[in-house]
């Protein structure tokens, strides 16, 4: 088992570059079974969720390699449509390969996906929109088969929630579709714009990324080729390693992240007393030596407050001066965090959705558990800023979504190792 050891009570300051964006590559991986061709994918994240895509596209015979950040996938070689379950079980965005598979191959089979326990993320949306395209699906002991043995037709789908991933999956079905799909109350996150972009230099049909109307005009399946594809920078890990500056009262600088897909997280931090400078290289702060509190934080669809990063400003609010109040309208489970950040000293207290942060001058070191993915990310911010030595355990799940954090913050000046 490995373990993070973090001597904390250390002001941070320097440079760091951020990563690929892991909710822009996972999508884009799936969107590369529709292309005939080999795509290569730079500033692709070394984590483990890649890892996972990448062991999905080899089962269903596709050749794949990922070498200094480049992952290259050649489709050519597709032979399956069936994804075994123990792969689905690994990741949350294994969803997707529906959309793409069904578009290519006329059929798929998958069952229900994995990722984090953050409470239920119905998939009711992506089956129906599919079977309003002119998919059977239907669910046989655990496992979903998706056939459309005359091919995908266009339509007209209103969701009733902008949801990122159904959005996705209709794009990538709707890409090879026969006519024009409309996706209405589409989510807006940039993630989404990136996906599309990638798609266009595939060839496909794509229009009105980033606003709340995406319409995919369908082509050929044979007329989707491949490309060389440059990942977006990730937002949440730029917004963590701000936030783990802001939480010790430091100045870093983070070269490559996006002002434009940080302004929920930025402006926050402004609110709380940090000085926020952007630029055509990235995000700098400087920060004050203890926060103040932010009245309201309520998570949403882009551009709200993203819901990733509610656990990580959390952890940097736990020691500021006053009270913060977080409104979690996304996941129902997202505050798994809170009973570790309540171990190491935070004065938290939490009823149904809603979160009362009562800001103390101290946090401590102590033994805790990542719960998940980004309340991992905010145990280690909230390490960062702590007095003595904290050890976190469950690193395998912040390895889902950050490539070594323990280098990126040993960077910035953390004593932090990995054991």
């Amino acid at each position: 088992m490995q373990v993070f050891r973090i001597e904390g009570g250390r002001r941070l300051s320097g440079e760091t570059e951020v990563q690929g964006a892991k909710n822009s590559v996972l999508p884009i991986m799936c969107a590369s079974v529709l292309c005939h061709d080999e795509v290569k994918l730079t500033r692709c994240p070394v984590i483990s969720d890649v890892y996972a895509a990448l062991r999905i596209l080899t089962s269903l015979g596709c050749r794949c390699r990922l070498e200094k950040g480049c992952a290259v996938i050649d489709t050519r070689t597709l032979s399956s449509s069936d994804i075994p379950d123990m792969l689905m079980r690994l990741m949350r965005c294994s969803m997707i390969f529906m959309g793409a598979l069904v578009a290519r191959t006329g059929e798929c089979t998958l069952s229900f996906p994995g990722g984090c326990e953050l409470g239920p993320r119905p998939i009711d949306m992506h089956i129906s929109a599919l079977r309003q395209m002119g998919a059977d699906v239907r669910e046989d002991h655990g496992r979903l088969r998706c056939s459309a043995r005359g091919g995908l037709h266009g339509g007209v789908i209103n969701l009733s929630f902008p949801s990122v991933g159904a959005t996705e999956n209709i794009m990538l079905a709707a890409s090879c579709a026969q006519g024009e799909t409309v996706i209405s109350n589409a989510a807006r996150e940039p993630e989404i714009s990136d996906l599309a972009a990638f798609m266009r230099k595939c060839g496909a049909d794509i229009s009105g990324d980033g606003t709340s109307r995406i319409i995919v005009r369908g082509r050929p399946a044979t007329d989707l080729h491949g490309c060389e594809h440059r990942i977006m920078p990730d937002r949440i890990a730029a917004a963590t390693y701000l936030c783990a500056a802001a939480a010790t009262g430091g100045d870093v600088f983070v070269r490559g992240a996006d002002p434009r897909d940080l302004e929920a997280v930025t402006d926050l931090l402004r609110k709380s007393g940090c000085a926020v400078y952007e630029g055509r290289e990235g995000c700098a702060i400087n920060a004050p030596e203890r926060l103040r509190a932010v009245k309201t934080v309520r998570t949403g669809p882009h551009p709200g407050f993203p819901t990733d990063a509610q656990a990580i400003v959390m952890a940097a609010l736990s020691r500021a001066e006053g009270t913060s109040i977080f409104i979690e309208d996304i996941f129902e489970n997202r505050f798994r965090h809170v009973d570790e950040l309540v171990r190491m000293g935070a004065d938290i207290k939490t009823e149904g959705r809603v979160a009362v942060v009562s800001g103390v001058k101290r946090l401590s070191g102590a033994c805790v558990e990542a719960p998940d993915l980004r309340g991992g990310a905010a145990l280690c911010t909230a390490a960062c800023a702590a007095e003595g030595e904290t050890i976190i355990t469950g690193v395998e799940l912040i390895d889902r979504g950050y490539e070594c954090m323990e280098t990126s913050l040993a960077e910035l000046g953390a004593q932090i190792k990995r054991v």
